[in-house]
């Protein structure tokens, strides 16, 4: 256990040295991000551009109320950057993050159109956002919630699953920079990610391999206890 979570940091620290070394690049040659410029195109979006307004499927402030779309309030600047460059496709090549069965994910399409500042902007729009508690998910699964705690807080060590914890905290707040907060985010979304994750559809070698050994039951409790934290 301690020599996977050994190996799992030491993966993510080098993705995330890749990507704030790659932000700070971006910086060097454009304007330092601007939250207000983020924010009107969150909200607007750019129709020329094929830039959709964001807060038609995320809701206002990145606080979404449709359960297969991610709020996205509260995200660290960092993770969200790396994401929305993800959904983005480079020299002909297939995105990193892609959809079921390895299609193009609705973000693509949208995400095409946007340029590093766009994505920069956003992303510190949304960061400084707070999570509504009037919107966010919460556990509703009584008859999952102690194996989802379990899973959360210890894992699963006979299949060598590490606990959440580890990496998204206690509290699922996650650590800026590094990882998602997940506290609070709709479990149906959760579900939908591990599970893409588990195919490889999604391009994350660490959570593949943690998604890989759960089984539909684990994930469900898991991504319903997740929606309760606080």
């Amino acid at each position: 256990m301690n020599r996977m979570l050994s190996r799992m940091v030491m993966a993510a620290g080098l993705v995330v040295a890749g990507s704030v070394s790659s932000a700070l690049a971006a910086d060097a040659g454009v304007a330092r991000p601007d939250a207000a410029a983020g924010e009107q195109l969150f909200v607007k979006g750019d129709p020329a551009r094929g830039v959709l307004a964001c807060v038609t499927c995320h809701g206002e402030g990145g606080n979404s109320t449709i359960p297969m779309n991610p709020n996205l309030a509260a995200m660290p600047h960092e993770y969200l950057a790396k994401q929305l460059a993800d959904f983005q496709k480079k020299d002909d090549k297939p995105a990193v993050r892609r959809g079921h069965d390895g299609a193009d994910s609705i973000m693509t399409a949208i995400a095409a159109g946007m340029t590093p500042e766009d994505i920069q902007n956003v992303a510190l729009y949304l960061s400084q956002q707070p999570l509504n508690p009037d919107t966010a998910a919460t556990a509703t699964n009584e008859d999952t919630m102690e194996r989802g705690q379990h899973i959360w807080r210890a894992g699963l060590v006979d299949r060598k699953v590490p606990a959440c914890a580890a990496c998204h905290g206690a509290n699922g707040a996650g650590i800026p920079g590094e990882f998602p907060r997940l506290a609070g985010q709709h479990p149906e979304y959760l579900v939908d990610q591990l599970k893409l994750f588990r195919a490889g559809d999604r391009a994350n070698g660490i959570m593949h391999d943690i998604a890989d050994r759960m089984n539909d039951k684990d994930i469900a409790a898991v991504a319903d206890y997740a929606a309760g934290l606080r």
